[in-house]
């Protein structure tokens, strides 16, 4: 059985809808112009009556403000459903009457009649989603990574066809870490792929943000190893880390890229792990992601002999990485 519960969470599905009737959908395409898919299209339409609901206007508020679609997606899956109900442990930043001005919203504008009217959109992105993860072990290939913490977590993925349209969202709440994630973006004014034509995308979206998730989590239980591994600093160029400022940020993001393209290179075939890396490398303008791949290499090849844990090893990662980018650049 699959590792993965794919999943269709209304509490989700409300706050994607209420994005609609926001400045995101512009603001997605101002960043990068790209097709959506129908129901997105069809929702913002639908709700663009409802831009003036206190909902909407506290969620662009919140925007405005840099509150970030985790951190806002965090909130709302701690609701209870369908009341809205709970989330005692509310951010500083979460209005005291946030959740009445959800639930408003949601029962004003008929949602739940318009998912009812969509329902074999979403049945359709669940069962593609199923498809990709019915033999995918995410927890075994994290093991060596991250050990027994892997096995204490549930993990989600949740298709979306409405908003955010171009990035994934990580959340770990309650002891599940949850991928939110739309389809692939196609090229122009294209609809985007079915979650079952492009292997690279949906694997390269869960596993990114478990393994973040999931290591950053690691890390926590390390800290004497993070601070010795972080005087050794990584060789990337300062764009990156203009980006990703400490150094925890930096070695979580090379080894995303690297996780991806191990488990692509194993599970689908090298052909698709050497082109993610490519594009990674152009994408990120990081010359060494292809020594990242290498270095962990390394490390799984010693592991349970050499290394019995990451923690290990996570001193050698700078030098390691260092090293690579030397060979790679003759």
């Amino acid at each position: 059985m699959s590792t993965v519960d794919v999943r269709i969470d209304d509490r989700v599905r409300l706050l994607s809808a209420l994005l609609s009737v926001t400045s995101w959908p512009d603001d997605e395409q101002a960043r990068k112009p790209h097709g959506t898919h129908a129901h997105a299209r069809s929702t913002r339409r639908t709700l663009q009556v409802h831009d003036k609901h206190p909902a909407a206007l506290i969620l662009q508020a919140l925007l405005d403000r840099g509150v970030t679609l985790p951190e806002v997606f965090a909130y709302m899956v701690q609701l209870e459903w369908p009341g809205l109900t709970g989330g005692e442990e509310r951010p500083i930043w979460a209005p005291p009457t946030w959740a009445r001005h959800l639930l408003s919203f949601y029962n004003e504008t008929g949602l739940q009649e318009w998912w009812e009217a969509e329902t074999e959109v979403w049945k359709q992105c669940r069962r593609e989603a199923e498809k990709m993860f019915r033999d995918v072990d995410f927890n075994s290939f994290m093991q060596p990574f991250v050990g027994d913490l892997a096995a204490g977590y549930s993990l989600v993925f949740m298709p979306n066809v409405c908003y955010p349209s171009d990035t994934e969202i990580g959340l770990n709440v309650n002891g599940e870490l949850s991928c939110i994630a739309p389809p692939r973006i196609a090229w122009g004014d294209n609809p985007p792929w079915p979650f079952d034509e492009d292997p690279t995308h949906i694997y390269r979206a869960a596993l990114t943000q478990y393994g973040r998730m999931l290591m950053r989590s690691y890390l926590q239980q390390v800290p004497d190893v993070v601070r010795k591994a972080s005087k050794s600093k990584l060789p990337v160029p300062k764009t990156f880390t203009t980006v990703n400022k400490a150094w925890e940020d930096q070695f979580l993001a090379l080894l995303g890229t690297g996780l991806v393209a191990i488990f692509l290179e194993d599970v689908v075939n090298p052909q698709e792990a050497q082109a993610y890396v490519l594009m990674e490398k152009k994408a990120q303008g990081v010359e060494v992601l292809p020594g990242v791949v290498s270095v962990l290499r390394r490390y799984l090849n010693g592991y349970g002999s050499q290394y019995q844990d990451f923690a290990d090893y996570l001193p050698h990662f700078g030098s390691h990485l260092r090293v690579a980018k030397s060979i790679t650049a003759l």
